[in-house]
């Protein structure tokens, strides 16, 4: 009997590759395993004059969004459009025939979810939405819901795990996220290498959460170096981004040319605001700059200064920032820590993050059978 896994997700699938795609790209490759990823609405070019649900086969799943006319706003997720989600989503996937897993990112896609009647409801934590600029006002309440309605709850970082525990979930998963360390190795190997202009750089999304103050500064105190920001800008004007010449932005960029990019870069930069939308952040991107064999420095960001310390270099303000650049110039790879990487790179990997996730969803799904078929022959 085939099973099923449905995604809900706020971000989407040919966006910045992330926890759900690095996750869903595995999980759906299991056998007789039919696997949809539901997106937020999006305006078709050409524009659309009713609301309608649109899908397309892509990398082994189904792609579902809801097309709805142009709003000159960004629209998730909302109540304005949750019943469109919730009256055409079950009548495009069908009844479940056997084991459905809905699993959600945003809590704002609850009810959609719900509607599906999953077998299994998952919701996996990986940032703090409601936290972030612009956050709809309603999400901590759907969040509080989704806490009580799922069977199984994954949060991808400490401070993230202890605010749902503190929400009455004990039972929640402390599973952060990882890297597929191969997939950078090219840029291990690369680093490093001898060249007329110094460069550092940030890799990831350019939003609220960064200290773009800090960045301005940095760049100013080593006017030799490149500073490359590579990455998308999402919720911030791009007016307000630091601009001097020896600042670039790449804007987005593959997940395949990311190993070949870093490559370029001698240290590795992580300089997030200390404020409300990072206090529950654990970069992902800390693993993957490790894994391409570059020099890390971060701002304390207080998961990372729990996992990382040690491994990658804490710094206050720019000041630290560009002495650190300084001192590690060079040192991509260094011996002192590779006993260190390899176990970080070995335990973090994706491969078995999925594994051991699959593991903890089905199992609840096995025992859900167990009790529906009790609960029907009582």
């Amino acid at each position: 009997m085939q099973s099923e896994l449905i995604v809900l997700s706020h971000l989407r699938w040919d966006w910045v590759w992330q926890r759900p795609q690095q996750l869903v790209s595995r999980l759906g490759k299991a056998p007789a395993r039919k696997t949809w990823f539901v997106e937020e609405p999006l305006t078709p070019a050409g524009g659309t004059t009713e609301n309608r649900l649109n899908s397309n086969e892509v990398d082994g799943l189904t792609r579902v969004w809801l097309e709805i006319p142009e709003q000159g706003r960004h629209v998730g997720f909302f109540d304005e459009v949750m019943p469109d989600y919730v009256e055409q989503l079950p009548k495009l996937i069908g009844e479940p025939e056997g084991e459905r897993v809905v699993w959600i990112y945003t809590p704002l896609a609850l009810e959609a979810a719900l509607a599906l009647k999953p077998t299994t409801l998952v919701y996996d934590i990986m940032d703090d939405l409601a936290a972030f600029k612009d956050a709809a006002p309603e999400l901590l309440v759907r969040q509080r819901q989704a806490l009580r309605k799922a069977d199984v709850v994954f949060a991808g970082g400490r401070s993230l795990h202890r605010s749902v525990v503190k929400q009455g979930r004990e039972d929640a998963h402390l599973v952060p996220s990882g890297v597929a360390a191969e997939h950078y190795a090219a840029a291990g190997r690369a680093a490093g290498t001898d060249r007329s202009t110094r460069t550092a750089g940030y890799v990831g999304v350019l939003d609220e959460r960064l200290d773009l103050a800090l960045v301005a500064e940095l760049a100013e105190r080593l006017p030799d170096w490149e500073i490359r920001m590579i990455g998308p800008i999402c919720k911030i004007d791009a007016a307000d981004l630091p601009q001097a010449p020896n600042i670039s932005y790449l804007g987005q960029q593959a997940y395949e040319d990311l190993p070949r990019l870093m490559a370029d870069l001698d240290v590795a930069l992580m300089p997030f605001a200390l404020n409300e939308s990072t206090r529950s952040i654990s970069p992902t991107k800390t693993l993957e700059y490790l894994a391409a064999g570059l020099p890390v420095v971060s701002t304390r960001v207080p998961d990372v200064v729990a996992d990382f310390e040690g491994v990658v270099e804490l710094r206050n303000d720019a000041r630290g920032f560009a002495a650190a650049c300084v001192d590690l110039q060079g040192q991509a790879g260094r011996k002192a820590r590779a006993t260190e990487l390899k176990r970080l790179m070995k335990h973090h990997h994706w491969d078995r993050i999925a594994g051991l996730m699959e593991k903890l969803v089905f199992t609840a799904a096995n025992a859900n059978s167990e009790a529906d078929a009790a609960e029907a022959t009582a």
